[in-house]
């Protein structure tokens, strides 16, 4: 029987909170890394997911040798610039997201993939865990065919990873990537702030076997 909470229903754009004119900026610098937290990233790679809370699913990328920025915020939903509270009141149709910058030359999109399947339950439709609503969904949002492309085949390899422990079906999102907004300042990197603060991810203990050679 399908889990309860895999059949909430999504938000439609007729539903949706109207667009806000105030634009959300975060603070200059990453508080992890000391780089610019907006701006262009030259020669640079970025990555777009949803996993549950933004704030443990930030704290895993920026781990990652090669990551050099990541940023939480809000993307594919309806609402222009929402808030945290609009995004969290379920009428803006937006997922929590983190933005991934990383060196290509260091650290390959299949090893972000890798994380990304690995720390979370990609089967729960529109929560993660205890944390329950459209906006805990998981989502791949890519900027390159080639991403488009990595993401649909690490899928098909982990689902099946995934069902050899008998698991279910992954309802994981995979679009080319909206618009990304920047969450509130106190988010970014809010588990450097509060290093004990809430952190709700769990994986489901399959390894997900898609990894480019020598990253």
């Amino acid at each position: 029987m399908m889990h309860p909470f895999k059949t909430i229903r999504p938000m439609t754009a007729n539903e949706a909170l109207p667009d806000r004119s105030a634009v959300i900026r975060p603070q200059d610098k990453h508080l992890v890394f000391g780089t610019p937290m907006e701006g262009t990233f030259e020669g640079l790679e970025t990555a777009v997911v949803g996993m549950g809370c933004f704030w443990g699913a930030e704290r895993l990328f920026w781990r990652l040798d090669g990551v050099l920025s990541t940023a939480v915020g809000y993307a594919g939903g309806f609402t222009a610039n929402p808030t945290y509270e609009d995004v969290c009141s379920g009428q803006t149709g937006h997922a929590e997201v983190v933005r991934v910058v990383f060196d290509p030359a260091k650290l390959s999109y299949d090893a972000v993939l890798k994380r990304f399947w690995e720390e979370h339950d990609p089967t729960q439709g529109l929560r993660q865990g205890n944390d329950v609503g459209s906006q805990y969904r998981s989502v791949i949002y890519t900027s390159t065919e080639a991403q488009l492309t990595a993401a649909r085949t690490s899928k098909t390899l982990f689902e099946k990873a995934l069902m050899s422990l008998g698991q279910g079906a992954i309802t994981t999102e995979i679009e080319a990537a909206p618009t990304f907004y920047f969450a509130e300042p106190y988010h970014q990197q809010y588990l450097a702030r509060n290093p004990n603060g809430y952190c709700g991810l769990k994986g489901t203990g399959a390894v997900c076997p898609i990894v480019s050679p020598g990253k």
